[in-house]
C-alpha cells in the first residue's frame, strides 16, 4: 500500500511529501491548476517513492506554471527520481535543475 501523498504552499515554494504515484497522484491531479498558483519550485525532498505516473505529473505541473508565465525549478530530488527522468532522456526544459 502507498503512502499518502500531501503537499503544503509556502510562499512561492510546494513542498511534497509521501509517495507521488499511481496510487496517490488523483488528489493532487485534481486541483493541480489551484495548487501551483503563485509556484516556482517544487520542494521534493519530502518524497519517499516517484513512478512514472508521478514523474508524468511533475512534468505536467511544471508545464502549468510555464504556462502561466513564470520559471519553476524542482529542488530536493532523490537519486531515484533523477534516474528516472534520465531513462527517459527527458530535456531540462520538462523538469528545470532536477538538482539534489
Amino acid at each position: 500500500m502507498s503512502e499518502e501523498l500531501s503537499w503544503k504552499q509556502d510562499g512561492t515554494t510546494l513542498h511534497l511529501f509521501g509517495e507521488l504515484d499511481g496510487d496517490t497522484i488523483e488528489s493532487l491531479w485534481q486541483q493541480r491548476e489551484k495548487v501551483v498558483e503563485g509556484i516556482n519550485f517544487f520542494e521534493l525532498s519530502g518524497l519517499t517513492r516517484v513512478d512514472t505516473a508521478g514523474l508524468a505529473l511533475l512534468i505536467h505541473l511544471t508545464a502549468i506554471v510555464t504556462r502561466q508565465g513564470r520559471k519553476v525549478e524542482l529542488k530536493g530530488a532523490s537519486d531515484n527520481l533523477r534516474t528516472l527522468a534520465q531513462l527517459y532522456n527527458l530535456p531540462e526544459a520538462l523538469l528545470p535543475h532536477l538538482a539534489g
